[in-house]
């Protein structure tokens, strides 16, 4: 009886498995990537407005730094909120406030009539672009287990697009034009996100957990006739196996999650999936995560600093990426366009091993490597040599922020996959503040070792996190539930 009865079911996860990834995941990976690409190029417009913007209007380098600050606090925020809004009202909703935010206050930037208005609208565009995690996991629940690690590495090319497509636009309008048009141009992609929204399918996964099967079943139908296939015979079922963690069995079915009425319904649903992530059975994992993207965040943004820092071939100390000299230079922009590129290789490597090896070996591997290119800096290099082992580093470090980023909303069950991934964006945006901060301090006063090591000590302490993991995700479904705390 038994045996019949799951003859006449199948999952979700065994519903892509059976179409396999076709043309619908095409267009849901165009459409994730044009969000992940609009964030990209609004976050690399902090590398070249800074300076501009201080000449005009006559600012302190205390006031220029917020520019850059602000942005970092709304994403911070966003990542939580945006993650938030996806898990209890739709992936879509979600999409559509980040495009609103985004594209309108970044285009009004470009109007700002002072210094203070312009700090105010930033603060509005960071907020809207905390929106990765959301992008992210929302591709992730319409990818075959199988080949998830692969895509999800393809998705984040986008990202490197983005911000090779915003040194290119920089190099071509801040010279002839001003930064304004820089502001109001790079805001195009935000629009679009939005004039798409319409396009966009809700997650089958989410609609079923919300009680939609139905919903659920019409979009996977029409997931396999545009990928020529059929589902399989029988009855949709959320998880196969029917696991359902009796810690959370009263979070997932209470009616504030659906009431429309009951005012304090947010309220009490944000405290419930926060008080989910920091549970008995996923506080480790969490607090592990939260470490891990806060280290990554910051060795990222470390060595791009470096980079303009240390490959630049100039005597003098202070300059950097983030803190601008002089925008008008076109060897700036032709610097981070050159160092952007390294990212692309790094996901191809990562795009290789990530599913053949799982997701700690990969992060490992990659985290090695990393090390290993950044040490011979601890002393002073020649400029080419200096150039190529912070290329090298950059490679390896984007890796291993990519599969980190591939990791953490496979290890969340889809209630709350969104918020858990998303706060641990914004704990790495902590570290993306607080790098600049620190590193800064250290380059300017010219102590490049002393930089390094501590480069080299946070790379230390992400693998520490990496192997106290407690399960790999490699070819594991997708769950609703918790994944099963067995490898």
């Amino acid at each position: 009886m038994d045996d019949d009865r799951r003859r006449v079911m199948y999952s979700i996860d065994e519903a892509f498995t059976h179409v396999g990834f076709g043309k619908y995941q095409g267009l849901v990976l165009v459409y994730a990537g044009l969000g992940l690409f609009a964030e990209a190029m609004e976050m690399m417009i902090l590398s070249f407005i800074g300076q501009a913007v201080k000449s005009e209007w006559k600012l302190s380098s205390t006031q220029q730094t917020l520019l850059t600050s602000v942005v970092f606090a709304g994403l911070l925020l966003g990542s939580f909120f945006w993650g938030f809004v996806s898990d209890h009202y739709g992936r879509r909703h979600g999409f559509l406030g980040i495009a609103l935010v985004a594209s309108v206050t970044g285009l009004l930037s470009a109007f700002s009539p002072n210094y203070l208005s312009l700090v105010i609208l930033r603060g509005l565009v960071g907020f809207g672009l905390g929106s990765g995690p959301v992008f992210l996991s929302w591709f992730l629940e319409f990818v075959p287990a199988s080949s998830r690690g692969l895509w999800m590495v393809v998705i984040s090319i986008f990202w490197t697009l983005g911000t090779i497509s915003e040194a290119a636009l920089a190099w071509i309008v801040m010279p002839r034009l001003n930064w304004r048009w820089l502001l109001a141009l790079s805001s195009v992609p935000s629009f679009a996100v939005l004039l798409f929204h319409g396009l966009s399918p809700e997650s089958p996964r989410y609609l079923y957990m919300k009680g939609r099967s139905a919903d659920a079943h019409h979009i996977l139908e029409k997931l396999a006739v545009r990928n020529q296939r059929n589902l399989p015979s029988g009855m949709l079922i959320s998880d196969k196996t029917a696991r359902i963690d009796e810690e959370f069995v009263n979070a997932d079915h209470t009616p504030l999650l659906f009431s429309t009425t009951n005012k304090t319904t947010v309220v009490k649903s944000g405290f419930s999936s926060f008080s989910r992530l920091l549970s008995s059975r996923l506080i480790r994992t969490t607090f592990l995560l939260w470490v891990l993207f806060f280290g990554n965040s910051f060795l990222y943004y470390g060595i791009i600093l470096l980079t303009s820092e240390l490959s630049s071939g100039k005597t003098k100390c202070g300059s950097t990426l983030l803190l601008l000299g002089d925008s008008q230079d076109a060897s700036l922009y032709i610097n981070v366009f050159v160092t952007s590129l390294a990212e692309l290789p790094g996901l191809l490597f990562s795009a290789v091993i990530v599913d053949r090896v799982g997701r700690k070996v990969s992060m490992t591997i990659m985290s090695i490597l990393t090390f290993i290119f950044l040490l011979p800096l601890v002393i002073i290099e020649p400029v080419t040599l200096t150039t190529g082992f912070l290329f090298g580093a950059r490679l390896f470090a984007n890796g291993t922020y990519t599969v980190a980023s591939i990791y953490a909303p496979e290890v969340y069950p889809t209630s709350i996959r969104s918020t858990g991934s998303g706060i641990a964006s914004a704990v790495g945006r902590i570290g993306g503040m607080v790098c600049p901060l620190v590193a800064v301090g250290l380059v300017s006063d010219c102590h490049q070792g002393a930089a390094i090591i501590l480069l080299e000590a946070v790379i230390i302490l992400s693998v520490v996190c990496i192997l106290l993991f407690p399960f790999e995700t490699k070819g594991q479904e997708l769950t609703d539930t918790l994944v099963s705390d067995t490898k």
